[in-house]
């Protein structure tokens, strides 16, 4: 049998890199899998990564909404939800790392737009999507962070901020569910090679990865998306509140 078989998962920002790997691997353990993307820019995309699915057997429901505006969050869940009847897997994977700059450089609208994104989208997909998880008695949410949330990262410090945070609503969420049948973890993957790699600057992940015990990008498929497939299935019953980092040796937890 297979880890994920007839569940029904909801990934955040699965257009491309790591919620594109994610997607497609739980539709392999089989998953059906609602797709998010949030704008057009991603459109031609997110139908491959459906296209993906389907020929694993499985269904896909695509679903466009800005994961940081409350409307359509709630629009996105209500049609996961009359689509599939249930959620079973909740992927906060959502986010973006697109700007950079020192603290006293920084506009309020790079800060804002950063926690919008990477942080309020875990809150809002979570406060929408649990009343259902609580209705069915299970539920398995996983958050996507990042190792920088350890280390800090100079000039991103809205990115680690946000990232940080979602760590820490990990931890305190784990502890309000605790008595419910629904598991609440996070992965914080290391330098990953994916699309968001093309938006920071060229020498931010060379010193990464002079530093890395591996030192190399990790492949989404084969070192990244397994830790997000174990902390969606049942052998990740016993985990709570924790928090899965491969990173090729950059930070030891």
């Amino acid at each position: 049998m297979k880890k994920l078989e007839n569940r029904i998962a909801l990934v955040t920002g699965a257009s491309s890199g790591i919620g594109e790997g994610v997607a497609k691997a739980f539709a392999r353990e089989g998953a059906d899998v609602a797709i998010n993307y949030p704008s057009d820019a991603q459109e031609r995309n997110i139908w491959r990564v459906k296209d993906a699915i389907e020929k694993e057997g499985r269904k896909a429901l695509v679903v466009k909404a800005d994961v940081s505006g409350e409307d359509q969050v709630k629009r996105m869940v209500d049609e996961v939800m009359a689509a599939f009847g249930r959620i079973d897997i909740l992927v906060n994977n959502a986010g973006v790392a697109n700007t950079a700059a020192p603290i006293h450089e920084m506009s309020v609208q790079m800060w804002d737009e950063n926690i919008a994104v990477n942080l309020r989208s875990v809150f809002l997909c979570t406060r929408y999507v649990l009343p259902h998880m609580y209705a069915q008695d299970y539920g398995k949410i996983i958050n996507n962070s990042t190792q920088f949330a350890y280390t800090g990262s100079p000039n991103f410090g809205h990115y680690t901020a946000a990232k940080a945070g979602v760590i820490a609503l990990t931890r305190t969420l784990a502890m309000e569910v605790d008595d419910r049948n629904i598991n609440v973890n996070c992965v914080a993957p290391g330098a990953t090679m994916t699309p968001m790699v093309d938006d920071v600057p060229k020498d931010k992940p060379l010193g990464v990865l002079a530093r890395q015990t591996k030192h190399r990008f990790g492949d989404v498929d084969l070192d990244i998306v397994p830790a997000f497939v174990f902390l969606a299935s049942e052998e990740s019953r016993f985990f709570s509140g924790q928090t899965i980092s491969p990173n090729g040796g950059d930070v030891f937890l």
